[in-house]
């Protein structure tokens, strides 16, 4: 095809072969590297349930894909345009198979003056026309283009040959094989020496997959926002419902308010510092009509707004049942069975003590959980617990009940199994313990409870936990 001299600017000189070669070369260096990094990143599955591994994967993959096209392109621009002669035979869909976002860029000019139309070998293919067929001119062109997208190309064509105007712009074409491709479009007017339009010339590439993929980022990038959306929304919706669920007491507290023997008690809920949602742990303290007070900690399995909303409602039915007098092992009982039938069966731990300040005795049951920890002159130990399964783990489950008497100064440590991170039960039990010297020195429940804080306050946390102080008063 003979070059053109263009309405806005002058022809460009060909680049020399071996500068095509290196930029080749550079770019089939990088397209190695990034499938390399797609590779290790992503796997050859993605989790169909994770959007934001669905979102890298598109990406990775529209990177790979433009690297490809780009290879192609520079591939064609060293070896030219080819001609109608040399175009081989296509099959349908041959183009979507390869896995190219490109047939290779094709060309055409269409003279004005003689109504003639010069295709290249590539616009054959990327048309899918017969190269032994003669080029469309211009009036037959919208003949292959989708109906609905026919006025597009006709106001292009018209701005471009009236108004100068270059063209810019994709549109549909429905193929002789039944295939429905998109085509991107450039152009301009070619100019004869009196500055009249002699003809346009224009440039087409199949985009199809390129937009395919575009729109495989844009909609698994929309899927990720709005799971980020749910997730902060339902973040938010269990801290407010836990805020409005536990004790609204902070700092210190003293049960009962009169009498002696009451317990000086300060607790802490400690959320996950990870950035895992909201779990469903508690604790409680609460002055019972008989003058005994209950003290509770525990929690469900799992994360999120329903493990919140169970946790609410078993702290309810400790409370209530509490408040009714119903003891320790009895409650634990009930409490498995309303989880055992409740419409989303889960698991969880709890204990339950009921401590009476005349007596100065605790009642206590565990359901799976850590038995309190007793810190008295200077030293401490975990009571011996009574039988007890975890919660919904068992239909008709029997806790059994023990009983402990206390000494005034005693220390009484209850907490969930999340407040030592990382460890199992006995190896949290004993660095709990080994805070004994410096919990005895600790004039109240609020300096022991700073004691542990700043044991395990600090420093990622993958679940949330709570713990109870309670010493026990003179």
């Amino acid at each position: 095809m003979p070059p053109h001299v263009f309405a806005d600017r002058p022809t460009g000189q060909p680049p020399e072969r071996g500068t095509v070669d290196a930029l080749i070369t550079q770019t089939r260096r990088l397209l190695g590297d990034v499938d390399a990094v797609r590779r290790e990143k992503t796997g050859t599955t993605v989790d169909a349930t994770d959007p934001e591994a669905r979102w890298q994967r598109a990406l990775y993959e529209l990177a790979v894909h433009q690297l490809n096209d780009l290879d192609r392109h520079l591939a064609q621009l060293r070896d030219g345009p080819a001609t109608r002669e040399n175009v081989p035979p296509q099959r349908a869909g041959a183009e979507s198979r390869t896995g190219s976002l490109i047939s290779r860029v094709g060309s055409a000019e269409w003279n004005l003056l003689t109504d003639e139309a010069s295709w290249s070998g590539e616009l054959y293919q990327i048309l899918g026309r017969d190269p032994a067929a003669a080029p469309l001119t211009l009036d037959e062109l919208p003949a292959v283009v989708h109906a609905d997208d026919q006025p597009k190309l006709t106001a292009m064509v018209t701005d471009c040959l009236i108004d100068g105007k270059p063209i810019d712009g994709e549109f549909r074409i429905a193929r002789a094989d039944g295939s429905v491709r998109t085509v991107h479009m450039m152009g301009e007017p070619v100019l004869d020496a009196d500055g009249s339009t002699a003809s346009m010339w224009a440039v087409v590439r199949d985009v199809s997959e390129l937009r395919r993929s575009q729109r495989a980022v844009s909609e698994t990038r929309d899927s990720l926002q709005r799971q980020r959306h749910i997730a902060q929304t339902e973040h938010r919706l269990a801290v407010e419902l836990q805020e409005a669920v536990l004790p609204p007491w902070r700092g210190s507290l003293r049960l009962p308010h009169g009498g002696p023997g009451g317990l000086d008690l300060a607790a802490r809920h400690l959320p996950a510092t990870t950035g895992s949602p909201i779990g469903g742990d508690w604790y409680d303290a609460l002055e019972l009509p008989d003058g005994q007070t209950l003290l509770t900690v525990g929690g469900l399995t799992g994360h999120g707004v329903a493990v919140t909303s169970g946790m609410a409602m078993m702290l309810g039915a400790v409370r209530g049942m509490a408040v009714s007098g119903t003891r320790p092992a009895e409650l634990l009982g009930w409490l498995n069975h309303l989880l055992d039938s409740s419409a989303q069966p889960s698991l969880g731990s709890a204990l339950c003590c009921r401590y009476d300040p005349a007596a100065r005795t605790l009642a206590w049951a565990q359901a799976g959980h850590p038995a309190p920890l007793l810190f008295r002159d200077g030293t401490g130990c975990a009571l011996t617990p009574p039988e007890g399964v975890l919660l919904g783990a068992t239909t008709g489950a029997a806790y059994g009940q023990a009983e402990e008497t206390l000494r005034s100064g005693d220390l009484l440590l209850l907490h969930t199994d999340g407040l030592v991170p990382r460890r199992g039960e006995t190896a949290a039990a004993g660095r709990l313990l080994a805070l004994a010297p410096r919990l005895t020195e600790a004039r109240d429940a609020q300096e022991c409870l700073s004691v542990i804080m700043d044991e395990f306050g600090v420093g990622e946390r993958e679940d949330d936990a709570c713990v109870l102080v309670a010493r026990i008063g003179s």
